[in-house]
């Protein structure tokens, strides 16, 4: 079903892709190839990749060790009839991810996994993405490709190699600039809102388990120009 011309399905998906925190992961049972469905937590990767933190005890990393094909569902978790709320539906190819910011993007997002993520049986797992269904409301309904909804990052290195100083620095110098963007920009409540995550695109934020995207007004691949769209954003908030 195509877009209605108000809607922009690749935007709806990015949002729920880097806000969602805890989705419905699909695996294959090996053997039977029965289906077997697990409610894990989620994190993204700065290209917008899922990325979980699995036991090896667990019945779904069992799975998907065998066959490596999984599906995974986010909603927005809004109140009311979840049915009429946003969801996208990925398919991909779930494999242990070696890469060493994995951890940082992980326990920014869920700090509470800080406890046994060192655990020998935990891995982090990335998916890497085949298809992209996206459910966001009456003729609504896109399929779309990894190609949409995940962030180029060819020529975002220096912003890459930049960011997990840039949210320290956020979360310790600009708290307040952190809670406007939320409140005044997002609509979002009063709360304790922090940076848990930075690329290209947009800033993510977070306040407990609720988290918000904030999508940057252009493209950003290096710090110098990732400060100056920061205080345009939080100029924004302040006025108003």
């Amino acid at each position: 079903m195509k877009a209605t011309q108000d809607f922009d399905p690749k935007l709806a998906a990015k949002k729920l892709l880097r806000e969602g925190r805890s989705g419905a992961l699909a695996t294959l049972v090996p053997g039977s190839g029965d289906p077997c469905c697990s409610l894990v937590n989620v994190a993204t990767m700065p290209d917008g990749a899922p990325l979980m933190l699995l036991s090896t005890l667990a019945i779904h990393t069992k799975n998907l060790l065998a066959d490596q094909r999984v599906s995974l569902m986010l909603d927005e978790r809004k109140d009311g009839d979840p049915l009429e709320g946003a969801r996208i539906m990925v398919m991909g190819s779930c494999t242990r991810n070696a890469d060493p910011s994995a951890a940082g993007a992980y326990l920014r997002r869920h700090p509470e996994a800080e406890l046994f993520a060192g655990f020998k049986d935990f891995a982090f797992y990335r998916i890497d993405l085949t298809r992209v269904h996206l459910v966001a409301g009456f003729g609504r309904i896109v399929d779309l490709t990894p190609a949409d909804v995940l962030t180029d990052l060819s020529d975002a290195q220096a912003l890459l190699e930049a960011e997990e100083g840039a949210i320290a620095h956020m979360n310790a110098d600009h708290a307040e600039a952190c809670r406007l963007y939320a409140t005044k920009l997002l609509g979002a409540p009063d709360g304790d809102w922090r940076c848990a995550g930075i690329d290209p695109d947009g800033i993510e934020l977070q306040a407990g388990r609720t988290a918000l995207r904030l999508p940057f007004p252009q493209r950003v691949t290096a710090p110098g120009p990732l400060r100056a769209v920061l205080r345009q954003l939080a100029e924004q908030a302040r006025a108003r």
